[in-house]
């Protein structure tokens, strides 16, 4: 009898990190490390059971590690030779990382290359390349390329305004991420409303959010650009901001290159427009103690949402469904229900008691009457998703066995 293959599917984002096995495609065990109320937690899932605990700041910083040691203590593998293949997420600049690739020599040499001009995310990637080659040595590695989905948007939303000798010398182009979720919602969207979305807007709101628009079942345009940083601000990221300023807070400061992404990465966004946190959950909290920065940093998040749905809703010439995926997307009825308040014009009307009855799960959330735009919260499956990507690359690296 064949030994199931078992694959093992690591996410890291910017606040939260996701450790799954797949057994012949059964989801076997799941951790997701998380921030909450100042601290680290992490919640297990095996099974119908769950467990969730406290963790120090080096266990969340050896997340992989401690992840790997639970499913051995769990009696779920007894090393690394019982796993078949590793998916990892990839978020990187480049049209190299558009594709999912084996990490291979070559691959490790383009990811060392991009550190030059994506220091923050090829660093975090390499690292994480060396954790899992350390833990479980020989056991092949596929990258996941968050980037992917993207590759079909058209030309007038994939460039930008430069000399397009330029834009393709130097690969200066939108490449958009969030694509592994986008794609693990699409099915999902279409088993929950059978009817047809051939125009769709997609939030996905988390740490890092962006907005996409989809049309006749491909990605058409998205918030993200050349990196994660365009969009809406997010958890600390800036979002969009004007070119002349970057450069204009590049002069007044003296920042590096390196200190200006790692200023515009980590210093901004929520986190900037508050002065205290990039969490959602805590800055709905200090706005009903009466922070008015917390109060400010909300009503940006909410208006910039709400200018992608208008633009994208303007260039789709409409939209079926609006949809909600996530963490925050997910688990915050107050947020969805601030972003469709005032886009009733556009057909789009959220309906309360729905809206606070779907937490963390599917469910359709617009007046059944008054909407002719749909509203759903879908809980994405990048996981999942992660993991039937990496069987494909298995077999397609087998010859297709």
């Amino acid at each position: 009898m064949a030994m199931a293959q078992k694959i093992f599917i690591v996410n890291t984002g910017s606040a939260s990190k996701k450790y799954a096995l797949y057994g012949d495609g059964e989801r076997e065990f799941y951790a997701h490390f998380e921030k909450e109320n100042g601290g680290f937690i992490v919640n297990f899932v095996k099974g119908e059971a769950r467990e969730k605990r406290a963790v120090s700041d080096s266990d969340y910083a050896g997340a992989t590690l401690y992840a790997i040691k639970k499913m051995t203590d769990e009696g779920l593998i007894g090393g690394a030779g019982d796993i078949t293949a590793i998916g990892l997420r990839i978020v990187a600049p480049g049209e190299y990382f558009t594709e999912n690739r084996p990490v291979d020599a070559e691959f490790s040499k383009r990811l060392d290359e991009a550190k030059e001009w994506a220091p923050l995310h090829a660093i975090s990637i390499i690292s994480e390349i060396e954790n899992l080659g350390a833990a479980l040595p020989g056991v092949p590695i596929f990258a996941v390329s968050d980037s992917a989905y993207h590759s079909a948007m058209p030309s007038h939303s994939r460039y930008y305004g430069l000399p397009l000798d330029d834009a393709e010398k130097f690969g200066v182009v939108r490449f958009g991420y969030h694509g592994i979720s986008f794609k693990s919602v699409l099915p999902k969207l279409e088993s929950l409303s059978r009817v047809s979305a051939d125009k769709a807007i997609f939030c996905h709101l988390g740490s890092g959010s962006s907005i996409m628009a989809l049309k006749d079942g491909k990605s058409f345009d998205t918030s993200m650009g050349f990196s994660p940083l365009e969009g809406v601000p997010m958890s600390t990221r800036v979002g969009d901001i004007d070119a002349g300023a970057v450069v204009y807070l590049e002069k007044k400061s003296g920042f590096s290159p390196e200190e200006a992404e790692n200023y515009f990465n980590s210093r901004c966004g929520l986190l900037g427009l508050s002065g205290k946190t990039g969490d959602v959950r805590e800055l709905l909290n200090l706005e009903a103690a009466g922070d008015e920065r917390a109060a400010l940093a909300l009503e940006i998040f909410v208006y910039k949402i709400k200018k992608y749905i208008g633009s994208y809703f303007a260039a789709l010439g409409g939209a079926d469904v609006l949809i909600f995926s996530g963490t925050i997307g997910e688990r915050s009825p107050i947020i969805r229900s601030r972003i469709c308040r005032g886009l009733e014009s556009l057909g789009i009307v959220i309906d309360g008691e729905r809206n606070n009855g779907v937490q963390s799960a599917d469910g359709f959330i617009h007046h059944e009457t008054d909407s002719p735009v749909k509203i759903a919260v879908i809980v994405s499956d990048e996981m999942g998703q992660m993991a039937s990507e990496t069987a494909l690359a298995l077999r397609s690296a087998a010859g297709g066995l």
